[in-house]
């Protein structure tokens, strides 16, 4: 598997921000984000493709949440805002090195990547 760690979860208060991390050290075509809630299924929260720097948003999160990597490319990054109970769960950074896309909206498919994380936890409560 392509090597990759996502960190930065925790535990925030209603209407704070955290920012997560993924580190890869190869190359990649994508990069998306997914959250599982508890007893929910993996949904896609965002997306950044390399080579354009085209980003995605599910539109639950539009205008709150933003993804971004750092000079080296090696570094994504989800910032996330006005953060809500509902967006707990665990946040998993998937990585897809082919060119596999059809569509832009296939980055917040889960079954387009082929390597995944094993997640941060992200707790929202007062």
């Amino acid at each position: 598997q392509v090597q990759h760690v996502e960190s930065g979860g925790g535990l925030v208060q209603p209407g704070g921000s955290l920012t997560l991390s993924c580190e890869v050290s190869e190359n990649y075509y994508a990069i998306g984000w997914f959250r599982q809630g508890p007893g929910k299924e993996r949904e896609g929260v965002s997306c950044l493709r390399s080579p354009d720097s085209n980003t995605l948003y599910s539109d639950s999160v539009k205008g709150r949440f933003t993804i971004s990597r750092d000079n080296t490319k090696k570094t994504v990054y989800l910032q996330m805002n006005s953060l809500k109970p509902e967006v707990t769960g665990v946040y998993y950074c998937a990585v897809e090195t082919a060119e596999i896309f059809v569509r832009p909206e296939d980055g917040l498919d889960a079954y387009v990547y082929k390597y995944w994380g094993q997640g941060t936890q992200v707790t929202v409560s007062s």
